[in-house]
């Protein structure tokens, strides 16, 4: 299969970046997309709405169904997967995009900031996932895909950021345990993480404004790397984590410098990236300090 045409996503977080990116994506095959976020009314420092997206969506090709959802209220989110089935027969493919992030310490960490974090990151990628496990196991080529990193146990990860590492690796061991739960349904459970920054309100608003953003790649680059994952069959590709560029070299793409804000600065790498995980050929990217 090459095309999301036809497919229905519920994709948590879609009203921006990463997510809306994977929707837009999507919506050029034609799918149909639930967009599942709490945006009803513009931010000064967060660009878009569930209903701004979902006129992008629709002006892409795709259908859009705009809804507004709290994935820590179970209530919300049981109501927001029904509200999908109902409108589009069923649903495909589950997108766990949703995060919070603060890169602060135990000490500089208040606990409804580290509550925020474990309910949207982790609790609420369990969640989503749970519900739509009935539907999903009624489509033909189902897959849930987790925005998590690689489960890379080391210290550095850790020592200036404990509470989100441990909130967005939570979603990781979601894929983990869920990939092998649900591999004799058919259902492909797969992680996808960027190598480097990306141009998104969180990495303007609290990783270094600006600067970071320039030597960052735009949202597109995970919006590609998803439709191949999404594309394949789902008893064949599960309990991966994959990076965005490795995936997109593997299926053929030599051009990654489409993907950058600006050519000039180095590549910013992310988080959690391993050290044994190399960039394709012919790609720089600066590492953390």
């Amino acid at each position: 299969m090459t095309t999301l045409k036809g497919k229905t996503l519920f994709i948590t977080g879609a009203s921006r970046g990463i997510g809306l990116a994977i929707a837009l994506r999507a919506a050029r095959d034609g799918a149909n997309i639930a967009v599942a976020a709490k945006t009803v009314e513009p931010h000064p420092k967060l660009k878009g709405t569930i209903y701004t997206a979902a006129e992008e969506i629709m002006g892409a090709g795709g259908q859009a169904l705009p809804l507004v959802c709290d994935i820590r209220d179970e209530a919300q989110v049981i109501d927001a997967i029904e509200a999908t089935v109902k409108e589009f027969g069923g649903i495909d493919i589950c997108v766990n995009n949703a995060s919070a992030i603060r890169l602060t310490d135990s000490q500089g960490t208040d606990m409804k900031r580290f509550d925020l974090m474990m309910g949207i990151n982790t609790r609420g990628t369990f969640m989503v996932s749970k519900y739509c496990v009935p539907h999903l196991k009624k489509a033909e080529n189902p897959h849930i895909l987790t925005v998590s990193p690689p489960l890379d146990m080391r210290s550095r990860w850790f020592v200036h950021s404990t509470p989100y590492s441990i909130s967005k690796y939570g979603m990781s061991m979601c894929v983990l345990g869920l990939s092998a739960e649900l591999k004799p349904a058919g259902i492909a459970v797969n992680a996808l993480w960027p190598r480097t920054t990306i141009a998104t309100a969180a990495v303007s608003n609290l990783l270094g404004g600006e600067a970071t953003i320039r030597a960052s790649r735009t949202p597109d680059i995970m919006g590609d790397a998803a439709h191949i994952i999404l594309t394949r069959p789902s008893r064949e590709s599960t309990g991966r984590f994959y990076i965005d560029d490795t995936v997109l070299y593997e299926s053929g793409v030599r051009d990654f410098e489409r993907y950058r804000v600006d050519r000039n600065p180095a590549l910013l790498s992310a988080y959690f990236i391993p050290e044994d995980e190399r960039p394709p050929p012919g790609v720089t990217v600066k590492p953390l300090p």
